[in-house]
């Protein structure tokens, strides 16, 4: 916790002076005291109140003082809180492994119904972009609250040769840049001794089924990020389970080549079979580098859930609060109950008299 205005605690000397002020009257009084014979006869007349009866109104008030003066302070607390202007870039891997049928009907329409339910989960005010990159990257969506748009843009995805994870990365920071102008872009130079700040609320999540095969190197890429205090969080997609590589016509782009003789494709299929590939390695490294997290996620349903748990992580970020008004809230409280306590127990007790019934004649 830190306060805005620390000078407003040099308030808390009120206390001090109040009991400096109250133990002076009370030896006032001892000196102007008038002599009677009996004590006894005094104390018997004055209402009983006991030794904690006196301190509790006195200690409750100095309590509420001293939260009262903190209050003026105006202290702050760091909190996780919902982060509405937040960005989120999704890069999703559209290499030609996404036709592999391990995950059915195939990696690449698995990862596109999953991709649809996030956007479609996301809370009013967040921004969504869309990157797609195989043998090269690239921005199909800018960030936006267009979630028809989005949808639309993850429908056209299309396969090619190549996978370019550390690209992606890349195209994704810049695309943050755009909309938000504490993350400077990537062609900008960074100064040497600058020391990473805290994170923004802006993250990426890049989905892939290999390993980088062109490009950037996806650790490098990272790099750039966590300097820009851009988290990436990173997912493996697929088994280790060979399977056939079968796409429909619309998911496969004019380089059919990358699949061998395009004769063998039949029905929107070819023959091959193929393993997993995923470079776990790496996809953890950088996860690391940027403080995000790298999850696994084997077929359609563990990645839905992959997906529909990231919010909770990258939707907080911290934000400093201000604590004043629950401080005064508390001050107030705790000064009326020491006020409503000293006057209750100060009430003279009430006494009941008896007396002897009359004689009847």
């Amino acid at each position: 916790m830190s306060l805005t205005w620390p000078l407003a605690l040099a308030a808390l000397l009120v206390f001090p002076a109040l009991l400096g002020y109250r133990w002076w009257t009370r030896r006032r009084r001892r000196r102007e005291t008038v002599r009677l014979p009996s004590i006894a006869l005094v104390r018997a007349a004055l209402p009983g109140r006991s030794r904690w009866r006196r301190r509790i109104p006195l200690w409750l008030f100095a309590a509420g003082l001293v939260v009262l003066a903190t209050g003026a302070a105006r202290p702050q607390a760091s909190v996780p809180v919902p982060a509405n202007s937040t960005t989120i870039m999704l890069a999703i891997d559209s290499s030609g492994s996404m036709c592999s049928t391990d995950v059915p009907p195939n990696r690449l329409t698995a990862a596109q119904q999953a991709a649809k339910e996030f956007v479609e989960s996301q809370p009013e005010g967040a921004r969504i972009g869309l990157v797609t990159f195989s043998g090269n990257a690239g921005l199909l969506v800018e960030p936006t609250e267009n979630k028809q748009a989005l949808t639309a843009a993850i429908d056209a995805l299309r396969t090619a040769r190549g996978t370019a994870i550390g690209l992606a990365i890349l195209a994704s920071v810049d695309a943050i840049a755009e909309v938000n102008a504490d993350v400077p872009p990537t062609g900008v130079e960074l100064p040497a001794d600058g020391a990473p700040g805290d994170f923004q609320a802006d993250t990426i999540v890049v989905l892939t089924d290999g390993r980088n095969t062109q490009g950037v190197d996806p650790t490098t890429a990272a790099e750039q990020a966590a300097a820009r205090g851009l988290r990436v969080y990173t997912i493996g997609f697929g088994t280790t389970q060979p399977s056939s590589m079968v796409c429909n016509p619309a998911q496969i782009s004019g380089d059919a080549s990358m699949f061998g003789d395009s004769s063998r494709f039949g029905g929107g299929g070819f023959g091959g079979r193929r393993y997993q590939n995923i470079d776990e390695p790496t996809l953890r490294e950088v996860a690391d580098l940027t403080g995000g997290e790298y999850y696994q996620a084997q077929d359609a349903a563990a990645l839905s859930r992959v997906l529909r748990d990231l919010p909770s992580n990258i939707v907080l970020q911290r934000q400093d609060m201000e604590l004043t008004g629950w401080f005064a809230l508390a001050g107030a409280l705790l000064v009326l109950a020491a006020v409503a306590l000293a006057q209750w127990w100060a009430r003279p007790p009430v006494r009941t008299s008896t007396s002897a019934p009359a004689s009847h004649r």
